[in-house]
């Protein structure tokens, strides 16, 4: 009852601080913070009331657009593809996009050999984030006739868990972190269940949240470890086309809303 009747989207952002509420000691006012609000959300906005254990210093090398692509992709990431090692076949499904594209060069400078999946517009800026092989998803069916993989992050999912299961070598894991609510719900079930019988590892990728999940990433940003990439940026008037440009598989990398 006591809930407005409409939510600001937007969970990532990067900001000045504008004021602080009783009881917070890690910032001040005028201090530069970046983080996931995704508890909150409201980014979409000039203003956003954020909790203080969402939030981190912003790197000073780093500018607030760049700042703000960090947070939720890069937790996504470094989390998706932690059980990577030298030598692994690690295939990144949903790879041209933000979390993705922070994905490749990880899983890539851990020694893995990297396949990413999309659409053909995206077949070369995968390679030049790090990927070794590229499939395009309209002409290809990553889980046939190719050599299985021990990592699988699919950040877009909607094949049959069978399907999943297919493309895994013996001991292999398989996680997603987006797409349909039904292909998740059947991954966390069925999927789990199938991956226990055939000595693979199946399942959501529950991401954790905050500074000390995010953090990481932002200093192999500063270092130049890891590149940013921002293909476009909009104002806030342009939020839905900056949406309609996301959701239609067209981002390279990340998309920035500017107040």
């Amino acid at each position: 009852m006591r809930r407005p009747r409409r939510r600001t989207l937007g969970s990532d952002i990067a900001g000045v601080v504008a004021e602080t509420g009783r009881g917070v000691s890690r910032f001040h006012v005028g201090d530069e913070v970046y983080g996931d609000n995704l508890a909150l959300m409201g980014g979409f906005a000039e203003f956003a009331v954020a909790p203080e254990g969402a939030l981190a210093h912003k790197p000073a090398e780093l500018s607030f657009a760049e700042a703000s692509t960090i947070p939720q992709a890069g937790a996504i990431a470094l989390q998706g593809t932690h059980s990577a090692f030298p030598g692994a076949r690690v295939l990144i499904n949903g790879a041209g996009g933000g979390s993705g594209a922070f994905a490749i060069q990880v899983a890539t400078r851990m020694g893995a050999h990297v396949t990413g999946v999309d659409n053909a517009a995206k077949q070369e800026f995968m390679r030049a984030m790090g990927a070794e092989e590229v499939v395009d998803y309209r002409r290809d069916d990553f889980t046939r006739s190719r050599e299985p993989y021990d990592l699988i992050l699919d950040l877009v999912a909607h094949r049959s868990v069978f399907a999943y299961r297919r493309a895994l070598a013996p001991g292999g894991r398989y996680r997603c972190a987006g797409g349909s609510v039904r292909s998740l719900l059947r991954v966390a079930t069925i999927g789990w269940s199938i991956g226990r019988l055939t000595r693979r590892s199946m399942g959501v990728l529950v991401v954790k949240q905050g500074p000390a999940h995010f953090g990481p990433l932002a200093l192999r940003c500063v270092s130049g470890e890891v590149r940013i990439h921002i293909e476009r940026t909009f104002g806030l008037d342009d939020v839905p086309a900056a949406l309609a440009h996301l959701g239609g598989g067209h981002a390279l990398g990340k998309v920035v809303v500017v107040p």
